[in-house]
């Protein structure tokens, strides 16, 4: 079984040439396993992320749970898998959560955090404005307000804005965080990591809702098993992965009802 109207991006995790010719290996591998044509894309920053995710002709690609959460079932594309982390953040489940770094050489109190200047990412962000934010709520003595700097779009522009003292503290994706401590040490090697942030689901693989049936479960059943497969364990742990698992939807469900709350509590950054 093959297509050729099916992409594999994955975006949200393209850290670095390096780290992105790693997924480029997943993905060829994936199309190998599954039978299923896949052409891998870059969609590279600043590209609207929403605008990749609106693609019909999706057949894998990296998917925030917060911006999945917010559609209806009827919308939503069709989870394919979520990865699951080697750290010890995961303890083994399709979970992640955020860092919340400074500078390697500022030394902050739970007090400083609660008057420090945070940067956050983008507003529909699980990891780099939902999860800072619900760090800050529950921050003892906090201003009502914090003092905030954004939209910094992605991980690299949090590490960025620290570097250049822009910004005393944000969160980066823990997971993006493993990657580069695995591929790029110089590029976190300013930072310090102060607290981690709650778990939520993992960013998740989506294939487009217009895509066939026979597509997605080929798709799925692949990287089910790529933990039992040589080629697919060996990517996977390039990647700091030990496999991917089911997603469990009723867990995106409840990012919904954990950023009303932050809403309640703090309001928008």
């Amino acid at each position: 079984m093959t297509t050729s109207s099916a992409i594999a991006c994955s975006r949200m995790y393209n850290l670095s040439p390096r780290i992105s010719t790693l997924w480029d290996q997943l993905f060829h591998w994936l199309a190998d396993r599954s039978g299923v044509e896949l052409e891998v894309i870059a969609h590279a920053a600043p590209a609207p992320l929403s605008e990749l995710w609106a693609r019909p002709d999706m057949g894998a690609v990296f998917m925030c749970g917060f911006p999945f959460s917010q559609l209806s079932p009827a919308e939503r594309p069709q989870p394919l898998a979520a990865p699951v982390s080697l750290a010890d953040w995961a303890n083994g489940q399709p979970v992640y959560t955020s860092h919340i770094v400074a500078a390697r050489d500022k030394q902050l109190t739970e007090a400083d955090l609660a008057t420090a200047r945070w940067g956050w990412t983008v507003r529909d962000s699980q990891s780099g404005y939902n999860a800072p934010r619900e760090f800050f709520a529950m921050l003892a003595n906090r201003p009502s307000a914090a003092q905030t700097v954004g939209s910094l779009l992605n991980p690299r522009g949090v590490v960025d804005a620290i570097r250049s003292d822009t910004i005393d503290v944000g969160a980066i994706d823990a997971y993006a965080f493993q990657l580069m401590a695995m591929h790029e040490p110089d590029m976190i090697a300013p930072l310090r990591i102060v607290a981690t942030t709650k778990p939520a689901p993992f960013p998740l693989l989506v294939a487009a809702r217009q895509q066939s049936a026979d597509i997605v479960d080929a798709l799925r059943a692949a990287l089910l098993g790529a933990h039992q497969d040589t080629e697919g364990s060996d990517i996977l742990a390039s990647l700091g992965l030990s496999a991917f698992a089911k997603p469990d939807v009723a867990a995106y469900d409840q990012l919904p009802i954990r950023a009303r709350a932050i809403d309640a509590a703090l309001g928008a950054w």
